[in-house]
């Protein structure tokens, strides 16, 4: 089992934890943590784009002008994409992006992001996290005494100051353990947990 230092939010040393091979020392799927990440951001993705063809535009029931004889060039009609106000040649329609992965994929590629984060020691676990009031100071400080920068923060609780205090901090971004997800374990330089997220995650993923 990996074992990582556990900090207190002054960025002392206080203890040190064993993490569980099972979620956090598997072999790396990079394959599979690649497909989580494509289907997680085209899953975001509304497929609300339209054009209209030159089928759908309106005008253009007969040619603008005789075939032969006028100077111009031969038309057939005025939707003609070459036209102004005819339609899109290959115009963009309404359509589902989503990418669907099965459940024990997802498991797979999460355990191997988190485990990716150990092997580059980008893994920090805290003994806790807990602010008196919602203060962005007071995080900033926390996160100056860590040296961290851009980071995910795990909670293992809905706690509000925390959550309130980090939500103007660019870059950083505060998720329960419910919301983990491979795209933003691997998006942010560090994945901060707390001694008990830790333990959620050993206990539902495991």
């Amino acid at each position: 089992m990996a074992t990582v230092a556990v900090y207190n939010m002054q960025g002392k040393e206080v203890d040190k934890i064993e993490l569980n091979d099972s979620i956090f020392g598997v072999e790396v799927n990079e394959h599979l943590v690649h497909m989580a990440v494509v289907a997680q951001l085209a899953n975001k993705r509304q497929g609300t784009q339209k054009a209209k063809n030159r089928s759908e535009v309106s005008g253009g029931g007969r040619k603008p002008w005789r075939q032969k004889g006028t100077g111009h060039a031969r038309q057939g009609s005025i939707r003609a994409p070459q036209w102004k106000g005819g339609g899109v040649v290959f115009a963009p329609a309404p359509r589902d992006y989503s990418i669907r992965l099965n459940k024990k994929e997802k498991r797979a590629a999460l355990k191997s992001a988190l485990t990716s984060r150990v092997e580059d020691q980008k893994l920090v676990v805290l003994d806790e996290l807990k602010l008196d009031e919602v203060k962005t100071k007071n995080f900033i400080a926390v996160l100056k005494a860590l040296n961290l920068d851009k980071a995910l923060f795990v909670l293992d609780d809905n706690d509000k100051n925390v959550i309130l205090s980090a939500r103007n901090i660019p870059d950083v971004k505060t998720a329960q353990v419910n919301e983990l997800n491979v795209y933003d374990v691997l998006k942010y330089n560090t994945v901060v947990l707390t001694k008990k997220a830790v333990s959620d995650i050993e206990e539902v993923y495991a």
